[in-house]
Order: C-alpha cells, then sequence, then structure tokens
C-alpha cells in the first residue's frame, strides 16, 4: 500500500518552523542527489539544499544554520526541516530527485525528477 505523505508547507509568521516531506512514488532513496529547490513565479529556481552519498549536504548561503535536510532511508521520505523562518523564505518548495552519484553546482535545480511543489508563505 502507497503511504501518503502530508508535503508540510504552509503558512507561519516569521521566526517559526516548518518541516517538508517527499515520498515520491516509484523511487526509493539511495545514495543518489536529491534535494529541494524553491521559485517564486516570474523568477529563477533558487537552489535551496541537497543530499548525497553518505549524507553529504550542501545549503544555499541564505539557509544555513536554518534548513537542515535529511532522509529516512527506514520510511523512504526525505525532509526539509525549516527554522527562523524569514518572508524572504516564501515560495513554492519542490523536491527533486536523480539517480546521479554527484549533485554537481546547480544545488538540484537541474536534477531530472521535480516533484510536486508546496507553498510555503512566510509572513512578517
Amino acid at each position: 500500500q502507497a503511504q501518503v505523505v502530508e508535503p508540510g508547507g504552509g503558512s507561519v509568521e516569521a521566526g517559526g518552523s516548518l518541516r517538508l516531506s517527499c515520498a515520491p512514488s516509484g523511487y526509493t532513496y539511495g545514495r543518489w542527489c536529491v534535494g529541494w529547490f524553491r521559485q517564486v513565479t516570474g523568477e529563477e529556481r533558487e537552489g535551496v539544499a541537497t543530499i548525497v552519498g553518505d549524507g553529504i549536504t550542501d545549503y544555499a548561503d541564505s539557509v544555513k544554520g536554518r534548513f537542515t535536510i535529511s532522509i529516512d532511508n527506514a520510511k523512504n521520505i526525505m525532509y526539509l526541516q525549516m527554522n527562523s523562518l524569514k518572508p524572504e523564505d516564501s515560495g513554492m518548495y519542490y523536491c527533486v530527485t536523480s539517480w546521479w552519484a554527484t549533485c554537481g553546482s546547480r544545488r538540484g535545480t537541474n536534477l531530472p525528477h521535480v516533484h510536486q511543489g508546496t507553498q510555503v508563505t512566510v509572513s512578517s
């Protein structure tokens, strides 16, 4: 039976926290590059975080120290824990996956499999 995982987006005040979840159908997390990017309407994708291999992570400077990417292999779910949220963190967040052994330099914005986005709105 396929598991239903709520993506976890929503509205929160500045300083609050949200946790995004991603369990794409037909994909098993392993050592491949996966991650999150966000996008505001009319703007380019912004890579937020990636994780690959034995847990090697890469974060955008704007979220370092506030966001944490992780994978629960037992549940096959990837998370993005977002703390101390700021209004500029608002946007549509997308989970991305691949079968790539490395992430490259674009922090997930070019990964081939983009899954359903979830809206994050942070009010001041």
